[in-house]
């Protein structure tokens, strides 16, 4: 069930409450930033992915979960402040509080209020429960602050329990064949949505960038389903015909080609399109997303009444424009959002922090 925050407001004259600057999204008010790509003193997280959570800020502001996951991805050295769901937190007179995004573990829309005028940004989010991240809440405000990843009428997801059986009909039906059943996901989110889908059905084992973040999770009291960390290199043949989870940085790497009968899958929201599966050497393609599918998004927006609408990353001109065309006010802005996620889930497979 999506949650609510039926908090009344007026319609009124808009502030300029946030700015759209090189260094990221800036707060002039608060004088802080909100998922800066360029060092500033203070950066509120909307989640952990390296598109909205990067090096070189003096200090951080998140959510519980999402702080562990900093100390992994950025390093243990970091200032972080880490806050609940719904706490609010005043900064230079701006009431700030976290509010649950549905992305990942820990992902936050942040609620900015000032002099009556709210304006939420979203971060990455969608409205679909998968069973793992907190349910996303709906938010009412002035001015909203919207992803479009996936921002077009064919972009639908089926209904997580569905989806689910579907992964495990595959991993059965590769059990049948004496398959290996190699999944890639990215390490933070998709990965642990899978372990959850497949729990059950075998051993499973994980790239090491894999557990490391499960080991972020498991930090702060989420539980995940028993794994084991895979030694591709000295051996691969303990994965033989069990199940095994590794970010797309590998995809069609040595590491792959190891694995004894393997049956490869991508597990990617780009998935609903029938042609993307030809886009890598895979056996088959789930369209697992983080992300809000076309329904979501349309939903997202229309529930926060926000007299308007700014569409940062994705599917942005079409998107907005459709906003337009419905009566809702609605532009789209610039950002570094949304990035080639992969090159980040490389760079970080490579070159680890210690």
């Amino acid at each position: 069930m999506v949650g609510f925050l039926n908090v009344k407001h007026k319609p009124i004259t808009p502030l300029k409450l946030i700015t759209f600057t090189k260094k990221g999204i800036y707060c002039p008010q608060g004088k802080f930033y909100i998922d800066p790509w360029r060092p500033v003193d203070l950066a509120v997280i909307t989640h952990g992915h390296a598109d909205h959570a990067r090096w070189g800020m003096k200090k951080y502001l998140c959510h519980h979960y999402t702080k562990p996951i900093l100390y992994q991805r950025i390093g243990i050295d970091i200032e972080c402040q880490s806050v609940e769901y719904g706490e609010t937190v005043i900064l230079n007179g701006v009431k700030v509080s976290l509010h649950p995004a549905g992305h990942i573990i820990g992902s936050a829309q942040i609620r900015l209020e000032y002099k009556g005028y709210v304006t939420v940004i979203s971060g990455d989010y969608k409205v679909q429960e998968d069973g793992l991240s907190t349910p996303f809440e709906l938010v009412k405000c002035n001015e909203f602050v919207t992803e479009s990843t996936f921002g077009l009428p064919i972009y639908n997801w089926l209904e997580v329990p569905d989806l689910n059986k579907k992964l495990q009909s595959w991993v059965l039906k590769n059990q049948e064949n004496s398959k290996t059943s190699v999944f890639i996901g990215y390490s933070l989110g998709k990965a642990q949505r899978i372990m959850k889908a497949v729990e059950g059905l075998g051993k499973i084992y994980v790239h090491n960038s894999i557990g490391r973040l499960n080991e972020a999770f498991e930090s702060v009291g989420i539980n995940l389903p028993d794994y084991k960390i895979a030694d591709f290199k000295e051996n691969p043949k303990e994965v033989q015909h069990e199940i095994v989870i590794v970010p797309p940085a590998l995809l069609d790497s040595n590491i792959i080609k190891k694995i004894p009968d393997a049956a490869t899958a991508i597990c990617s929201g780009w998935m609903q399109v029938r042609g993307a599966r030809r886009w890598r050497s895979a056996d088959a393609g789930f369209a697992m997303s983080d992300h809000a599918d076309w329904k979501g998004l349309l939903q997202a927006v229309k529930a926060t009444e926000a007299e308007i609408v700014h569409v940062t990353h994705g599917q942005t001109e079409i998107f907005s424009k459709y906003l337009n065309e419905i009566g809702i006010k609605s532009d789209v802005v610039e950002t570094l959002f949304g990035e080639d996620e992969e090159e980040s889930e490389k760079e970080i497979t490579e070159n680890p922090k210690p």
